[in-house]
């Protein structure tokens, strides 16, 4: 397995929720079942890096508002603004074909004949499926198109359709 770091991003913290210390907190899907009262995540910042415990959590408009044990106040809330929420790998529970972010970055994507399109160097997440980012070029992943991810080789086998990646018009 490709492992970039024995801890993952979880989440990004976006700034101050009222006065009272509420941060507003953007998770990864696969991270977002982890945010309960008494959870313990790492704080991660420019200036700052240490455990913290989440004391409550709540959804509002489809984001999570947190609060952290200690931070009782706008102005300690509104100092995490871009902060990161990181998490040990193995508390990540994963079903079978699901891939995090940074196992997929770095990967090569081939086609069904091993011709080489380059490598992974983002993945971004849209509404109609999360794109893998190659050469400037986004590969959706979806099953018709990715046929095949081995993280042990480090390839993503692709069927792309005339134009996707080799610049070519449809």
């Amino acid at each position: 397995m490709n492992r970039k770091s024995e801890r993952i991003s979880l989440a990004n913290l976006a700034g101050a929720f009222g006065v009272r210390g509420e941060i507003k907190c953007d998770p990864s899907n696969a991270g977002r079942t982890l945010f309960v009262a008494g959870a313990h995540f790492y704080l991660e910042s420019a200036n700052d890096a240490r455990e913290v415990v989440v004391s409550a959590v709540r959804e509002h408009k489809g984001r999570l508002l947190i609060r952290l044990e200690g931070v009782d106040s706008v102005e300690a809330a509104q100092a995490l603004n871009g902060a990161e929420l990181t998490v040990e790998r193995e508390r990540i529970e994963l079903d079978p074909d699901e891939y995090l972010d940074d196992d997929l970055i770095g990967l090569e994507i081939q086609n069904l004949d091993g011709r080489c399109f380059g490598k992974v160097e983002r993945v971004e997440h849209w509404p109609s499926s999360d794109m893998l980012v190659v050469g400037g070029r986004m590969v959706p992943m979806v099953r018709a198109i990715v046929r095949a991810i081995d993280l042990g080789a480090g390839v993503v086998t692709v069927d792309p359709p005339r134009g996707l990646l080799d610049g070519d018009e449809a």
